[in-house]
């Protein structure tokens, strides 16, 4: 079970409280499917997504994106046990989707950066380092069927 300092904890909280979903959702999907483009490939019936406008301005690359924040809300209300609150999304993205696990790190980078330019000068590096250990556990607990 992971330690959480009260730092910790009120920034994750306060990050997610103060997000656009939307925005950041879409913003960091879309970074991920542009910045490695071999994410794509789980990605088949979204339309278009053969150049950073089309990949950019596609709905479904917003709306997926959306679910990924979402998802991390049961994260965020459940940080004293990640793994098991995500064991059913482990299964079903080592099982059913085939997701490389890798991947869940990538989109993590992606959203690291796009949290980065919404906060600004807010993103410190002491957030920043709570902001990944956060994003670390998830990773881990999302990967943890692949073991």
């Amino acid at each position: 079970m992971v330690e959480w300092t009260e730092f910790e904890r009120t920034t994750i909280q306060d990050i997610f409280s103060k997000m656009n979903y939307d925005v950041v959702g879409q913003q960091s999907l879309a970074r991920c499917l542009i910045v490695y483009p071999w994410t794509q490939r789980y990605f088949g019936n979204f339309g278009n997504l053969y150049n950073a406008a089309a990949i950019m301005g596609n709905p479904m690359v917003a709306a997926h994106g959306r679910v990924v924040l979402h998802g991390l809300d049961k994260a965020v209300k459940n940080m004293d046990n990640i793994k098991a609150a995500y064991a059913e999304l482990s299964v079903l993205h080592s099982e059913k989707l085939h997701v490389d696990p890798d991947n869940f790190r990538l989109l993590g980078d992606c959203l690291t950066v796009v949290v980065a330019a919404q906060l600004g000068a807010a993103f410190t590096p002491e957030v920043q380092a709570a902001f990944q250990k956060f994003l670390a556990v998830v990773i881990s607990s999302l990967q943890r069927q692949y073991h």
